[in-house]
């Protein structure tokens, strides 16, 4: 479950689940469902006026889920976006002889536009903040024989002097003035052993066409400078963008250009070529390639005040949302290996910590935290040499702070708001649920006439024969499953799934099919189901979304 989000409703109705077809279901599929469902559910099947009045409203459910599936186009439209994009503005002018194919790509383009209308509605603020931390005396503690006697040698004398070194803060936001334009207001302070400045910006930028934009950015602070930017699509393989800066100072005018010219080398590469001009001229070419599992990043730089070349391998590994990085750096400053992993401890956020061994530089550990748009960033310079114990202390103290905070501190916390917000989406869904429960007993009460029937004919040859289903939230004692109080009869239901001594059930949510409901918001569910096949008893308990296929060798129990 996300709890970076904000949506707090029910989650939409699953058409596969309710017809009870797989996602891949062909028409015909559709259609049998359809028909089987239309006889239990049909108002003319029912006399009595409380049951017509439940199968009015059941079979309104079932025939909107047919028509949906049903029909190539729409069903095209609720596979991407689900039944809000059947809702979604622009629909009626959809022309209808377009492929699925296409049909999907254009309400997914009018989702798009309309997100991004509502994003630029608010502000979005950026920020970085850097601390950069000196320990340097940890590891080269200063000669306490250079001092005078009147130092005193006690205790406080010996402890390591760290200190906050340097200090940068940014902060920006966007004002958006139409869909084409955009005003930018940001700040930035910094200070560098006691002394500092600061700077406040404010730019312009408009947008010409997907191809192309401008933009025209002033300055205060160290001078005033302004500068007009640009960049431009050249053809389906370049690009490029670029732009002047003239930046105002006592002793005059200091003019400077920027250009970058981008090629898109193959599918997942592309190069850079690059030029800085004015007080520092620099030179740069830079390749990129990034695959779904790795990121290679090679680039050279000819300049003042240095020059260097730099290469860079990344490894993504999804399935753990872990980066693992390693760069070496060589040039005429000297040499820089580091080494890092980024981990996502969140939706929005990010950890990273990596080790900077280099010469003259010494040791660093670089701790970067990134929340959204926000960006934390803590340089500690440990040692001004590269000694064994700084380095091995960078790599192995933030793995082991990692592991303390994550299970002391991070997940009793996650643990504790997702019990919070459990119970808010069943405080402002209290309505709702009841309305599903009420929904999946009318279905239950529907179908006994086809449950006694589908019942008898199985129990006369020795067939398929559900003798107990439960659905909803298990609790697991000593390896025994215990159902706990969130959970819902469905051997009604089940037993009309059966047909020819067989039941299927696809790999959908459970909580939508007929006569069930979702007694467990937000929690972990599963279906557990007892029953009789050749007057032998059998049992099995699967996930919510694991598919069931009855009857099986490997459900059969010992007889007590």
């Amino acid at each position: 479950m996300d709890f970076d989000s904000d949506e707090e409703n029910i989650s939409e109705e699953d058409y596969y689940s309710f017809l009870n077809v797989p996602k891949e279901a062909s028409k015909e599929e559709i259609n049998n469902a359809y028909r089987k469902f239309s006889r239990m559910y049909h108002p003319d099947k029912h006399r009595e006026p409380e049951l017509k009045a439940k199968a009015d409203i059941m079979f309104n459910k079932i025939k909107k889920a047919y028509e949906v599936l049903s029909d190539p186009h729409r069903r095209a439209i609720y596979d991407s976006l689900g039944t809000k994009g059947l809702e979604t503005e622009g629909w009626e002018i959809v022309s209808r002889t377009k492929t699925p194919a296409e049909i999907r790509a254009e309400y997914e383009q009018l989702a798009e536009e309309r997100a991004e209308r509502r994003k630029k509605q608010a502000t979005n603020p950026t920020g970085n903040i850097t601390i950069a931390i000196n320990a340097t005396d940890l590891f080269n503690p200063y000669d306490e024989d250079l001092f005078e006697d009147e130092y005193d040698s006690g205790m406080l004398g010996r402890l390591p002097n760290i200190e906050v070194s340097s200090m940068q803060f940014t902060q920006g936001v966007d004002f958006p003035l139409t869909q084409k334009d955009t005003c930018t207001l940001s700040g930035q302070l910094h200070t560098q052993n006691g002394t500092g400045g600061g700077g406040v910006n404010m730019s312009w930028r408009h947008l010409f066409s997907h191809k192309s934009w401008a933009e025209i950015e002033m300055t205060a602070g160290s001078g005033p400078a302004i500068s007009l930017k640009g960049f431009r699509t050249l053809t389906k393989r370049f690009f490029w963008n670029g732009g002047t800066v003239l930046q105002f100072t006592p002793e005059g005018v200091r003019p400077g250009i920027m250009s970058t010219l981008a090629m898109q080398i193959d599918k997942h590469s592309i190069g850079y070529i690059s030029y800085h001009g004015g007080i520092r001229s620099i030179f740069s070419t830079q390749i990129i390639r990034d695959t779904e599992n790795n990121r290679f990043n090679f680039s050279i730089q000819v300049g003042v005040p240095h020059s260097f070349f730099q290469l860079q391998y990344t490894r993504k590994m999804m399935a753990q949302e872990l980066k693992l990085r390693l760069a070496i750096k060589m040039g005429t400053f000297g040499g820089v290996v580091e080494y890092g992993a980024e981990k996502q401890v969140s939706k929005h956020s990010n950890l990273s910590f990596s080790v900077v061994c280099g010469v003259p530089a010494g040791v660093k550990l670089k701790i970067r935290l990134s929340r959204a748009n926000q960006v934390y960033s803590f340089p500690i310079h440990l040692c001004e040499e590269i000694m064994p114990s700084p380095v091995f202390y960078a790599t192995v103290v933030p793995l082991i702070l990692y592991v303390v905070v994550k299970k002391g501190v991070v997940e009793p916390f996650l643990k504790e708001e997702k019990s919070k917000k459990l119970e808010k989406q069943k405080q402002n869904n209290f309505n709702k649920l009841l309305e599903k429960r009420k929904e999946a007993m009318a279905a239950q009460d529907l179908m006994q006439a086809t449950y006694t029937r589908i019942k008898e004919e199985e129990e006369k040859k020795k067939g398929l024969v559900i003798i107990k289903a439960i659905y909803g939230k298990v609790i697991k004692d000593h390896g025994d499953a215990e159902m706990s109080s969130d959970v819902i009869d469905v051997t009604v239901p089940v037993q009309c799934l059966v047909k020819d001594s067989k039941l299927v059930i696809h790999e959908n949510t459970k909580s939508d099919l007929p006569g069930f409901f979702d007694a467990a918001l937000g929690e972990e569910k599963i279906l557990h189901v007892i029953y009789n096949y050749h007057d032998q008893p059998h049992e099995i308990t699967i996930k919510d979304n694991e598919s069931l296929r009855l009857p099986r060798p490997a459900h059969r129990t010992s007889v007590t």
